[in-house]
């Protein structure tokens, strides 16, 4: 099997793919088409989006001028906060399905934790038994959060998308949801930018000749997960998957995980929008 072509298996048998291409803050219209038709052609096919983007119109049009079919790209989208409830989350899923031009997604996320986030996971569940979604999932949740849906659902969530860097590696939440089988994928996992400024980073791109963004999305990659880096432009967007024909050894995997700091974005806890 081609390394871009690797997948992890979700817990209902669908792959997702181990390197994905984000779209958070990539301006909507030829900009973003012109990185997602990129990001197809380099050899993605994990393609992140979201209602609150605002860029899923030019996001779905990427999608649909590229020359690979459709049913090979796994696409997301997310259900924004303001948008969380039952009935909100079904208008929000066929909004997005319109400006995607599609008919179905891959995986469909809550976006944040939210007080109505049980009653938006309930129509995500509607949602997947009808078929118009291959893989429902939730963004941003802490353990507690994942321990409070737990309670109620009655499909476990199969992907917690997180933020996930060398700097914060999530490592109690990736161990629970390792046990409780649900696949982790890491936004921001070049740190926001942050990583380029690393020493650690600078050095172990000097001993590998790669990349800092190359090293730092290898040790996603050995590490397991999923991540989705992002960028508009082309030679960015092609280096940043190019990262299957070395290993980062044990030794320096060990010495990354020194670097633990705090989270960048966001506290889900104490999000105001």
């Amino acid at each position: 099997m081609n390394d871009l072509e690797e997948s992890i298996e979700l817990r209902n048998g669908i792959p997702i793919p181990r390197v994905g291409f984000g779209t958070y803050l990539i301006e909507d219209g030829n900009v973003v088409t012109r990185a997602v038709k990129t990001a197809i052609d380099a050899g993605y096919r994990l393609i992140d989006t979201a209602s609150i983007y605002g860029n899923e119109k030019g996001v779905g049009r990427g999608i649909e001028e590229s020359d690979i079919p459709r049913e090979e790209i796994f696409l997301t989208s997310k259900v924004w906060n303001t948008e969380q409830g039952y009935e909100n989350t079904l208008r929000a899923f066929e909004a997005s399905l319109e400006r995607l031009r599609t008919d179905y997604l891959d995986l469909y996320l809550i976006h944040w934790p939210k007080p109505a986030s049980s009653e938006t996971w309930k129509a995500l569940e509607r949602l997947y038994r009808s078929g118009k979604v291959k893989a429902i999932g939730v963004s941003n949740f802490m353990i507690h959060h994942l321990e409070s849906l737990l309670e109620s659902c009655e499909i476990i969530p199969m992907v917690d998308q997180v933020e996930l860097h060398p700097q914060f590696p999530q490592d109690e939440l990736r161990k629970f949801c390792g046990e409780h089988g649900i696949v982790v994928e890491a936004w921001g996992p070049l740190m926001q930018g942050k990583v380029f400024h690393v020493p650690l980073m600078k050095a172990l791109s000097e001993k590998y000749g790669k990349k800092i963004a190359q090293i730092t999305l290898r040790w996603h990659y050995q590490l397991g997960h999923v991540a989705i880096p992002k960028s508009s432009k082309p030679e960015r967007i092609r280096s940043n998957i190019d990262i299957f024909d070395f290993e980062i050894s044990d030794e320096d995997m060990k010495k990354i995980e020194t670097l633990k700091g705090e989270r960048i974005g966001p506290h889900p806890d104490r999000i105001a929008f």
